[in-house]
């Protein structure tokens, strides 16, 4: 095997193909990028029985040929290649890299122990880029990361013919987001559902946000469910998580007449300069009045800890006790210059229900992005 390509393009091929990798694996040969020659160049490739990358580059190919190489190592080589052409070479069961005055010689992996990649099926939509890589990063937040329970670690995706639906949950608080899919001539009269891993997800996300449209295929063959998102000559796929998702969307209330408006970043900024006193696990007091709101921590004897900032008030007084960085982790999702929190009620009158947490445009106008966060909140500090 024998082939040139461009520094810069290889380097990022061989960083997206272990950007999703296992840092340890038990089967090293996981550990591995398959390079294989193409007609139009090269194909790398990396599987880890959980999830794959694909992505494929135009490159100057002399001797065709497949190489399984340690995966990190050649992509600590890429990063850091001097400005010229990369020349890589194979005889037996080694790979020389060259590149301007650098050499190095590499040991290739077995090729013939290497899994089969997935095989992605007929696509089941297209999706915009920008849109779920925002709705990605709102939503994940609010996934478990307690591997305990497998089926609340990942984001659950609802497809329709003409919507997406994100949620997650982690039992303390829910995050909702809905955004465009364009189905085809696919039939979605019945909803479709997929439960990908939260930090699959989320590096999904991150690495498609700017290519303009994802195309999305939900494959089910010999008992493996996976998903793959596609874009710019790269494929991701991962293995859905098996499991019933709890049904969290019936959470959400239709309506609520109780709710304060605020500037963003003022709470924000509040709630980072109270907590700073509060004990790990403690709660933050909120008191919401026609005069505004008034954060306070009761750190113990050593410090407490207030504040007052503006907020516009609709409906009665109320105050909730919530977790800071889980209030800081919707608002930072709340991509609007303002942020309405909305105070449900529960059968009993002196234990607020769930708070709901959704963007807003202007003081007086709704946010136009379907996201919605809802936050248990503790009990109320005596």
């Amino acid at each position: 095997m024998k082939f040139q390509v461009n520094r810069d393009v290889f380097s990022e091929a061989v960083s997206f193909a272990v950007k999703l990798l296992p840092q340890r694996t038990t089967l090293p040969i996981l550990s591995g990028v398959l390079i294989e020659t193409t007609d139009t160049g090269l194909r790398l490739s990396s599987f880890d029985y959980e999830v794959s990358a694909q992505t494929e580059i135009e490159a100057s190919v002399d001797t065709p040929g497949t190489i399984l190489v340690s995966g990190r190592l050649l992509a600590d080589i890429a990063s850091r290649l001097p400005n010229a052409p990369v020349e890589f070479s194979t005889e037996e069961s080694k790979i020389t890299v060259r590149c301007g005055s650098a050499n190095f010689t590499l040991l290739s992996m077995p090729v013939e122990e290497y899994p089969t990649l997935p095989q992605v099926g007929e696509q089941s939509g297209l999706l915009p880029a920008d849109a779920f890589s925002d709705a990605v990063s709102q939503v994940a937040v609010a996934a478990s990361r307690d591997d305990v329970t497998p089926v609340i670690t990942g984001v659950q995706l609802e497809v329709s013919d003409t919507t997406l639906s994100l949620v997650a949950t982690d039992r303390y608080r829910v995050a909702v987001r809905e955004i465009d899919w364009d189905s085809g001539d696919r039939d979605f009269s019945e909803a479709v559902t997929a439960l990908v891993p939260a930090r699959t997800l989320q590096e999904i996300g991150k690495t498609f946000g700017h290519s303009g449209t994802i195309s999305v295929a939900i494959t089910n063959t010999d008992d493996r469910e996976i998903i793959a998102f596609s874009a710019d000559r790269k494929t991701v796929t991962s293995l859905l998580i098996k499991g019933n998702f709890p049904p969290v969307k019936r959470l959400f209330p239709e309506t609520v007449e109780n709710y304060a408006v605020m500037n963003t970043g003022e709470l924000v900024e509040a709630v980072r300069r109270v907590a700073l006193v509060l004990e790990r696990e403690a709660a933050l007091r909120f008191s919401f009045t026609i005069d505004g709101l008034t954060l306070e921590a009761i750190g113990g004897e050593q410090a407490q800890a207030s504040e007052t900032i503006d907020a516009h008030l609709h409906g009665g007084d109320m105050v909730v006790s919530l977790k800071p960085q889980f209030l800081l982790d919707g608002l930072g999702a709340v991509h609007s210059e303002f942020v309405r929190i909305s105070f449900t009620r529960t059968e009993n009158p002196n234990k607020p229900g769930p708070v709901l947490i959704t963007s807003q445009s202007s003081k007086d106008q709704p946010g136009a992005d379907n996201y919605k966060y809802l936050l248990q909140p503790n009990l109320l500090l005596r």
